[in-house]
C-alpha cells in the first residue's frame, strides 16, 4: 500500500488568502490544487475572517489533508496591518486544529528558500518555479495562491528530511552527506 498524504498550504491574508494543496506518495509530490479567496469585497473584517475559517472547514471537509503549512506574518511597520493579517492566520490556524490538523508554520524566507534556493525571491520568481515543480500550466492572476501552494511544498521538503544538528558547508558537502536524496 502506498504511503499517501495531503498537505494544505495557506498564505493567509484579509484582501485575498491563497490556498493550495499538493498530493505525496511515496516521497513523490503531486499538483492536487491551487485557489484563492478573494475578501475585497467585504467591508466587515469580522465577516472576512468568518469566510476564511468557513472556505478553510470547506478545503479540509472536501481533500481531507493530514498536515497544513502555513505562512507567517511577515514584521512590518504597520501595527493595524499586521494585527488583521495574524488575526487571518490564527482564523486559519483554528479551522485546522478544530479539524485535529497539524499545523506547521513557516516564515516567508524560510518558504522562498525552499522553492527556490532564495529566501529573497519575489512572489514572480517563486509562482515560476513552482510551475517548473509541481507542472502548473499557466499561473493565476494573483499569486496569493502560489504562496499557498509554495507553504505546502515547503512543507513537504521540509517534513523528515532534515537532520537537527547537520550543516554543509555548501552544496558539495550537501550532496555527499545525503546521497541516497539523489535521483
Amino acid at each position: 500500500m502506498a504511503n499517501e498524504r495531503i498537505i494544505l498550504g495557506i498564505d493567509p491574508g484579509t484582501t485575498i488568502m491563497g490556498f493550495g494543496l499538493i498530493r505525496v506518495v511515496n516521497k513523490k509530490m503531486e499538483f492536487i490544487q491551487l485557489n484563492e479567496l478573494q475578501l475585497n469585497k467585504m467591508d466587515d473584517h469580522y465577516m472576512r475572517l468568518k469566510r476564511i475559517f468557513e472556505r478553510t472547514i470547506e478545503l479540509i471537509d472536501t481533500y481531507h489533508p493530514d498536515e497544513i503549512a502555513i505562512e507567517a506574518p511577515f514584521f512590518g511597520k504597520n501595527v493595524q496591518s499586521m494585527l488583521k493579517l495574524g488575526r487571518a492566520q490564527g482564523v486559519a490556524m483554528a479551522a485546522g486544529l478544530s479539524r485535529g490538523i497539524p499545523i506547521t508554520e513557516y516564515e516567508p524566507k524560510k518558504i522562498k528558500m525552499a522553492i527556490t534556493g532564495n529566501g529573497n525571491a519575489s512572489k514572480e520568481q517563486v509562482a515560476k518555479m513552482l510551475q517548473q515543480l509541481v507542472g502548473l500550466k499557466e499561473l493565476p492572476k494573483n499569486l496569493d495562491s502560489t504562496d499557498g501552494l509554495a507553504a505546502a511544498v515547503c512543507h513537504f521538503f521540509n517534513s523528515g528530511r532534515v537532520e537537527v544538528g547537520k550543516s554543509y558547508s555548501g552544496w558539495d558537502a550537501f550532496v555527499k552527506q545525503n546521497e541516497d536524496r539523489i535521483r
